[in-house]
């Protein structure tokens, strides 16, 4: 039986062959926002799918983002936009600038989604220089979130966790915009300042003087939610930046987050490259080149290990005085994502030891089940592989024999929903944690879009078991 989708939903010419999966997009009306580009990249990608599952999972998480979690509007003149990560009310800085990532391509094109995005920037980096240590913020002065947490909240701020990716994502966010869309009019007065701010941040946490201006305690039963002394255990100023916590929101065991510092290296040459190639920003060069250099240097003596199976790996945290915790963590940027974030190429022989590391039961959040084998982590616990790690493998791949496999993971591994969950038990899919994640719906529609450009015969395959 042919079953057309109705329009309110998707575009009419977007079908599939059981009737069962009815798509989960609100009705137009009730749409957060609407790009009629977005819907003909929509129509273009669903049209090379043959599985009728992985054709309805893409129809529900390509817009997942423009549909329910985009709040703009003009505030001054200027475009402001508030992302939601889902179904907690709050903008993470990390997520939100994960959750546009596939919508880039298409701005050049569309202006009222380059309007959107530029309100992204342009609310992004109200919010550095609002607080550069605040990992989540509200809609203006609401006083959501973590308020009774032991550090320097403000109304504004829904939770105060130091995460280098926070104050990174929105560098390769206006980074990216900038390449796709080759608008530079973000690369304003605020833009410095947010960036001269950001680069004081990183060096205060390099922590070459003192422990720097940030302490964190929260009354937890949770060791993960909390920090030792709180500013975390001792580091050796090596010229790595701290991270109090993990992509997850999870605290460190070892200040030095490795793939977080590599993220760093790959910002600094981000941003290294607008200040040449525009002349903006041009008196903050010499600090961006040489943060670069040592955070780079530093990796490379202090964040690489011998490991007795796996040769030279890149440790997951680092601790300067020769501690090191050998494990990875589903979050994005983690050790597997390292060549998706542009530190090293996927061919980097310490990567590829990593990579088999990672992925084995000598990495101590590796859980193998009857379903699925994958990366968690602490945040959801033990057996808990989280969809976003299946996802990193694929996009880090090229043997298209590995991404099919991991596409069918995640066909099988959605709960029978349609959309991709934080975390599903390795040997129940049904048992999942957050049904309405915007995030991990964003990485899944990624990898489609890339295995629709690099490898569209994939997608002539079945999936569905």
């Amino acid at each position: 039986m042919q079953t057309t989708l109705s329009a309110e939903w998707v575009n009419e010419s977007i079908s599939v062959n059981d009737a069962t999966y009815v798509s989960k997009r609100p009705s137009l009306e009730k749409r957060a926002f609407v790009s009629s580009t977005v819907e003909r990249k929509l129509d273009e990608v669903v049209a090379k799918i043959a599985d009728d599952k992985l054709k309805w999972m893409f129809i529900n998480c390509f817009p997942n983002t423009l549909d329910t979690t985009v709040k703009f509007k003009m505030r001054d003149g200027y475009p402001d936009t508030f992302v939601i990560t889902g179904d907690i009310n709050a903008m993470w800085l990390r997520d939100s600038s994960a959750q546009v990532q596939n919508y880039l391509s298409l701005a050049a094109e569309d202006e009222a989604l380059r309007e959107m995005i530029k309100g992204l920037i342009n609310r992004q980096l109200d919010c550095i220089l609002l607080d550069p240590y605040a990992n989540a913020f509200n809609d203006g002065p609401t006083a959501s979130g973590w308020q009774t947490d032991a550090t320097e909240m403000r109304k504004e701020v829904n939770e105060r966790k130091w995460e280098i990716d926070s104050l990174c994502y929105p560098i390769r966010l206006i980074y990216q915009y900038w390449k796709a869309t080759g608008d530079d009019s973000v690369f304003n007065a605020k833009w410095e300042k947010a960036m001269a701010l950001i680069l004081k941040t990183f060096q205060e946490q390099q922590r070459k003087e003192n422990d720097g201006p940030y302490s964190f305690e929260r009354h937890t039963g949770n060791a993960i939610g909390t920090l030792v002394n709180r500013t975390g255990n001792p580091v050796n100023p090596v010229g790595m930046v701290v991270s109090c916590f993990r992509p997850s929101d999870d605290a460190t065991i070892f200040g030095f987050l490795v793939p977080s510092n590599m993220f760093i290296v790959a910002s600094m040459r981000q941003l290294s490259e607008i200040i040449r190639t525009t002349g903006n920003g041009k008196n903050l060069l010499n600090q961006t080149e040489r943060l670069k250099k040592e955070v780079d240097e530093a990796i490379q003596k202090y964040g690489i290990v011998n490991h007795p199976v796996f040769g030279k790996i890149y440790a997951y945290e680092v601790d300067g005085y020769g501690g090191c915790n050998l494990m990875d963590d589903a979050n994005n940027p983690s050790l597997l994502s390292v060549p998706y974030f542009g530190y090293v190429n996927a061919d980097d022989p310490v990567y590829q030891n990593t990579r088999k590391f990672v992925w084995s039961k000598h990495n101590p959040y590796f859980f193998k089940g009857t379903v699925a084998e994958g990366i968690g982590g602490p945040h959801c616990g033990k057996d808990k592989i989280w969809p976003m790690s299946i996802i990193s493998k694929a996009l880090t791949s090229e043997d298209k024999e590995e991404i099919a496999e991991c596409l069918r993971v995640l066909v099988n591994t959605d709960g029978n929903t349609g959309f991709i969950h934080e975390s599903f038990h390795k040997d129940n899919p049904a048992d999942f944690s957050r049904g309405w994640f915007a995030w991990a719906n964003t990485l899944f529609a990624e990898l489609v879009l890339k295995i629709s450009e690099k490898y569209p015969e994939l997608l002539l395959e079945s999936y569905t078991e």
